[in-house]
């Protein structure tokens, strides 16, 4: 294919169109694919012109390919070209941005060549040429350019910022180039990359880095108080309708999700420390603290929204919570054998989310988080499961209820010796999307629910021997290096597989406030 070529791209997942409301297609009548982030006006680029291959490095040794932002709305201008790893879609994004306060964009003073690959043996279309705008005094630059020749680009075009509109930016991903020290393509990432305190906006541009030094670019940042592009209740509604998730559990599940409120009126009970035979049953509003454990009703099962602005109001995560009122025990695989672990893992509340990161410009799926245990990993939404049109997958693991993306098997440990993970389709399945409550979302008049304020544990503690379990075990082992190799296996298990009290609520969790890690 050859250099300007032109692709109309929107960056997101190309077979996912914004849902309709009330037969409109637009998303945000408001801003008009624009965004205000005070005194700069930025839109998403949905014109890309392939200016240069390679076919080798990066991950997977597959390469990448860069692109020129073109056929720009009147008066906007590009801050840098888009990369992106070869072998998957178009996808990512890249801002252009538009004056507004008479002076927060100016054109380089000069470039500086970066980097060529006249003399690389790797396989590419031609040479390229690879240079980091100079910004004037005040100014920062917030992308490069890569060019087919030496001659140096054109003054007139990329745009600079002025500094008091841009933020640190650090270096994201990897995607092209010497994974081990050498010269590196990498994303653009700001520091704070999804707090909802913060303000920082990613532009979609790369950044290169080498062993020596790094050239490092800026982001932009949001200088409103309340962002402008965040989408209105009946649009995260909308959203929820359209791409809330298909929850499978296992064909073995006994321990099924249900309602906080299903919980409360079903039994469950506040014991006070000193009157423990006198407990006090919890109202439906949860104003008092449950206790004791129900299996769950998956009929009446509903998913809990909590919808924050993230990337500087650029786009919106919402944050699907999900409530069991009890976790099963987990399986064991030593060496060849799979050994149930009596009642360790056992718990009374389980709280688990996915979290679906939603494009403002447009209003398309990003990317999708998957809670899996004490951490979890982002998708990208070109790369999940669907069902249902919309709809992504997520595969919750037997007993545990950890999300996951594929069917099958993951181990927490290795291969002889680790807690088993297992994930399939069943006719148990929940669709978040049909039942769900909006329980916090800023700006929007939403009244959190008084449980949401508790942040203890969802359940009482258990007492039971987990070491007796778990050394009785370690006794059929026969030979001293399988015996080290599961002691080392005990050490690595996460605090939620040993705890023995029910977690705290969605408020008490880090990513409440901050990004998903």
């Amino acid at each position: 294919m050859s250099w300007g070529t032109v692709f109309r791209a929107s960056f997101t997942c190309l077979l996912h169109r914004w849902p309709s409301i009330s037969g409109h297609l637009q998303y945000q009548s408001s801003h008009q694919g624009s965004i205000d982030l005070g005194g700069l006006t930025v839109c998403q680029a949905s014109n890309l012109s392939r200016v240069w291959a390679t076919h080798e490095g990066g991950p997977n040794d597959l390469g990448a390919t860069f692109y020129e932002p073109t056929a720009l709305p009147d008066g906007y201008f590009m801050l840098g070209h888009y990369s992106q790893p070869n072998g998957k879609p178009l996808a990512g994004r890249v801002l252009a941005v538009r004056d507004e306060a008479n002076g927060a964009v100016e054109r380089p003073v000069n470039y500086t060549l970066v980097w060529n690959s006249k003399n690389s043996t790797m396989k590419q279309d031609g040479v390229a040429y690879v240079w980091l705008p100079v910004p004037p005094r005040g100014y920062k630059a917030l992308g490069y350019i890569v060019t087919a020749t030496p001659d140096m680009p054109s003054l007139d075009r990329v745009r600079c910022v002025r500094s008091i509109f841009t933020r640190q930016c650090a270096a994201g991903e990897w995607i092209w180039g010497d994974g081990d020290g050498g010269f590196r393509i990498v994303e653009g990432e700001p520091v704070s990359v999804g707090a909802m305190a913060g303000n920082d906006v990613p532009v979609g541009t790369f950044a290169t880095h080498n062993a020596k030094d790094s050239a490092t670019v800026s982001c932009l940042k949001n200088s409103n108080a309340v962002p402008s592009g965040m989408p209105n209740m009946d649009q995260i509604k909308t959203l929820m309708a359209s791409y809330g998730p298909l929850v499978y559990l296992h064909p073995d599940e006994q321990f099924f999700p249900s309602s906080v409120e299903w919980f409360f009126n079903g039994g469950a009970l506040l014991y006070q420390r000193g009157n423990e035979g006198n407990p006090v049953k919890i109202d439906s509003a949860g104003s008092n603290l449950p206790q004791v454990v129900k299996r769950g009703d998956l009929s009446t099962s509903k998913a809990y929204v909590h919808v924050k602005p993230v990337q500087g109001g650029t786009a919106t995560d919402l944050a699907i919570w999900l409530f069991y009122p009890f976790n099963g025990p987990v399986k064991a695989k030593v060496l060849f054998f799979n050994i149930h672990l009596g009642k360790i893992g056992s718990h009374v509340g389980d709280w688990e989310h996915v979290t679906l990161r939603i494009n403002n410009f447009d209003g398309k799926l990003q990317s999708v988080y998957f809670s899996e245990h004490s951490g979890g990993r982002w998708v990208d939404a070109s790369q999940v499961e669907y069902g249902d049109r919309n709809k992504p997958v997520a595969y919750a693991s037997h007993n545990g209820h950890a999300l996951y993306p594929n069917a099958g098997l993951v181990m927490q440990g290795n291969k002889q010796f680790g807690i088993r993970n297992d994930m399939a389709k069943s006719d148990f399945v929940m669709d978040t999307g049909a039942n769900f409550e909006i329980m916090s979302a800023d700006n929007l008049g939403v009244v959190e629910p008084p449980w949401l304020n508790y942040f203890r544990e969802w359940g009482p503690k258990i007492d039971y021997k987990i070491s007796y379990q778990l050394n009785k075990l370690k006794k059929l082992l026969l030979f001293k290096k399988p015996k080290r190799k599961y002691e080392r296996f005990l050490n690595s298990l996460p605090s939620e597989v040993l705890g023995q009290e029910g977690p705290t609520g969605p408020k008490a969790k880090p990513s409440w406030n901050g990004d998903e890690a």
